[in-house]
């Protein structure tokens, strides 16, 4: 089945360039793009797509507001695509509940990946803020989460690899099991902290200092 995905951008260029690329792969289909915030919480009730591309800027509703009304949501898994790489951005919309955060000058491929990323309940952050957003998290931080139940030391070594920007397959790999065994640990972890993706238990494991723990 194909991954469906709706376009929130005010620029039009940027919207028509999205689709172009999207749809140019046989197993994503673009359902709709739109201009602004409301637009785009309109088409997710009316077509609930599996993704949602979202721009930041935008008249009315700018995208973190739109990502805040739809958290808690399965669906849609919302990816940010934006010109601007502010820190306070990037944390606003990974911990309003964004799967991922790309820049508007990052390759196709990167954003076909970050979009099939995305539907699959991944994440993907471009490169270019990754290791200056890590950095930022592994400083000490006030209130912590703690878990509702201790990580095993298989958890902890999954949430180590994830921290470091490894995907499920690599974790398998690396830890010698089976990508369901990755999911499943990874799942448990979310349930643990009550957190909402990936993304989230990445910026737990550098706030609490797991991530920079020897394994």
């Amino acid at each position: 089945m194909s991954i469906t995905v709706v376009i929130a951008d005010d620029q039009e260029m940027v919207r028509t360039g999205f689709r172009m690329i999207l749809e140019s792969r046989s197993d994503i289909e673009v359902l709709d793009d739109v201009v602004d915030g409301l637009a785009a919480l309109e088409a997710v009730d009316r077509l609930n797509p599996d993704v949602l591309l979202l721009d930041i800027r935008m008249p009315g509703l700018d995208g973190l507001e739109v990502t805040r009304r739809l958290a808690g949501r399965d669906r849609p898994h919302i990816v940010i695509c934006t010109t601007f790489d502010l820190d306070e951005y990037v944390h606003a919309a990974l911990h309003g509940g964004a799967c991922g955060f790309l820049l508007k000058d990052a390759s196709p491929e990167m954003l076909v990946e970050a979009v099939r990323a995305a539907a699959n309940g991944d994440s993907l952050v471009s490169p270019a803020i990754t290791v200056r957003l890590l950095k930022e998290l592994a400083r000490p931080a006030q209130g912590v989460r703690t878990p509702s139940e201790a990580l095993t030391d298989r958890e902890r070594d999954v949430v180590r690899c994830l921290a470091r920007g490894a995907t499920n397959a690599e974790i398998a790999g690396e830890l010698y099991v089976s990508l369901s065994t990755v999911k499943t640990h990874l799942a448990n972890v979310q349930g643990k902290l009550g957190a909402r993706n990936r993304v989230e238990v990445a910026a737990w494991a550098w706030e609490s200092g797991l991530a920079a723990s020897p394994a």
